[in-house]
């Protein structure tokens, strides 16, 4: 029997040693910080910020701001409970103080100083050097056109020279026989210009902000107003603004004139506003003689301490009121907000007594008329004014918060009803005067006073802001509509003639250098050769 036998297996070498693990490289807070850096001075981390600032910016336009209008931005927080602290949390209602806001502001600010610096090292380098040399082969540039001419090879070149000049190229000679030309620095120029003037607006905005101030105040015709902080009815300074430096000037305003369309024929326009003039008299803090002055609603008045403007007007009716003895307890023109555009206006009266306060609500017509809709105005103008009031008593002035003077805070208060029960309706007449129930006194509609609304500010930034805004613009402009160009020429002889080599670069896409490279050589033959 034959015995087979097997080859035995063959040794299994060892396994290599474990290769170990790379190290990366750390990059240390020195690199960090250097890897910040270049990420925030990016051009795509500033758009990014600039579109985050616009996004930031809706709110402000959105929901009241509190500095604007706070009396509006407590009612809107009243009227949505679940909401309205979270979103006063969060600085909704005082979007451009808010620390998230500023932040984005900030970031934007050094972001494009970042992006500026790097900009103006590469645009002052390019202004100092030299058109790079002439290719050997310009054929194989995008553009290239070639012919052959008469003359020497220097007058050739200087022809050459000549041509390109007169089309602003910068135009030098690194060799015999070669030129090199380049136009359009004026495009990174203009980009630039467009970064720093961004840079200036928002300098100017914050410096408006940080310096800035502005009040609003209501002056009935006949009254002066004196620039001091009591003197405002609002007024929001800037977190730089020392209110008691505000410059002491006076306004005075003599007469408010309003014009209104008065034919009926006027389809669609009877009783439309025409024109309104305030007719003031202004002496300036500076101690000289006072003047007069109209403001009208495209016409501020400047003051050297603030912009006086023209934001509204309507009546302030003199109404008197007397107690149970006939004593004068009330006796003013009251403003009343207009609420529509026949002037219809609301307002109170509120007057103070020592056993109970008397509150009147309710709206002034300068024409006024009760019919099936109620209490309105039929025209803008003061022709048959009347108020229609309702009567409230109790404590008015229980605290020291401010109220508005345009409306009465009922809680607490109770309605006074007539013989029947019904609520209380008082409508008065110019001249008329309302006994009131119960031995409480009375109340007369005396005379009509027009009121004008200012609004008065003083921004120390505006001028940069507009200048930056105009700068950025032209930087814009110049950015998309220069060309940044480069033009190469090579003249070699062919005999008797001389062939003038020409090629051309345009940035980006640039179908005009085509037809500037056969400008260039109309210039130096009728006809280019094919």
């Amino acid at each position: 029997m034959t015995q087979v036998s097997t080859p035995s297996a063959a040794p299994v070498p060892p396994a290599p040693p474990a290769a170990a693990p790379p190290s990366q490289p750390r990059l240390g807070l020195l690199g960090w910080l250097r890897f910040s850096w270049r990420q925030l001075t990016s051009m795509r981390t500033a758009l990014v910020l600039l579109l985050l600032l616009a996004l930031g910016a809706v709110p402000g336009s959105t929901f009241p701001q509190r500095s604007l209008d706070a009396t509006r931005t407590a009612r809107w927080i009243e009227d949505h409970p679940t909401a309205g602290p979270w979103l006063d949390r969060l600085g909704f209602f005082e979007v451009y103080a808010s620390p998230w806001f500023s932040a984005i502001y900030l970031l934007l600010f050094i972001s494009l100083i970042g992006c500026v610096i790097p900009r103006t090292r590469i645009l002052l380098h390019q202004l100092r050097a030299t058109p790079p040399r002439t290719p050997k082969r310009l054929e194989r540039l995008p553009a290239h056109v070639a012919v052959e001419v008469d003359g020497e090879a220097e007058e050739v070149l200087e022809g050459a020279r000549k041509a390109l000049r007169a089309k602003r190229y910068r135009v030098h000679s690194h060799g015999p026989g070669t030129l090199s030309a380049e136009k359009g620095y004026a495009k990174e120029a203009g980009n630039l210009l467009f970064h720093l003037a961004l840079i200036g607006v928002i300098v100017g905005v914050a410096s408006g902000y940080l310096f800035g101030w502005r009040g609003d105040v209501i002056l009935p015709v006949g009254q002066t107003f004196a620039n001091t902080l009591i003197r405002y009815d609002t007024f929001s300074p800037g977190p730089w603004v020392d209110p008691s430096a505000l410059a002491p000037y006076t306004l005075r305003l003599d007469e408010m004139e309003a014009t209104f369309e008065s034919r009926i024929q006027s389809k669609g326009q009877f009783g439309a506003a025409r024109d309104f003039v305030a007719s003031t008299t202004f002496t300036p803090a500076d101690g000289s003689p006072s003047r007069a002055e109209e403001i009208t609603v495209n016409g501020p008045l400047e003051t050297g301490g603030g912009t006086v403007f023209l934001l509204g007007n309507g009546y302030a009716p003199k109404i008197t009121v007397r107690d149970g003895s006939g004593t004068v307890v009330y006796s003013e023109a009251t403003p009343f907000l207009t609420v529509d555009n026949l002037y219809k206006s609301t307002g109170a009266i509120k007057v103070q007594g020592p056993k109970g306060d008397l509150g009147f609500s309710g709206f002034f017509l300068p024409t006024g008329i009760i019919d099936d809709q109620g209490p309105r105005s039929v025209f803008p103008d003061a022709l048959d004014p009347a108020l229609a009031l309702t009567v409230f008593e109790g404590r008015i002035f229980t605290s020291s918060a401010p109220q508005s003077v345009y409306s009465l805070d009922t809680t607490g208060l109770t309605q006074l009803t007539s013989a029947g029960g019904d609520p209380l309706r008082i409508w008065l007449k110019l001249g008329q005067t309302y006994e009131l129930p119960g031995g409480r006194g009375s109340i007369t509609f005396d005379s009509l006073d027009r009121y004008a609304g200012f609004s008065i500010r003083a921004d120390p930034g505006k001028t940069l802001t507009l200048v930056s805004s105009l700068l950025s613009l032209a930087g814009l402009v110049a950015s998309l509509v220069i060309r940044r160009r480069r033009v190469f020429v090579r003249v070699t002889d062919t005999g008797p003639r001389r062939l003038v080599t020409v090629g051309g670069l345009g940035q980006g896409d640039d179908d005009g250098i085509t037809d500037e490279l056969a400008d260039v050589v109309a210039r130096l033959a009728p006809e280019p050769a094919s």
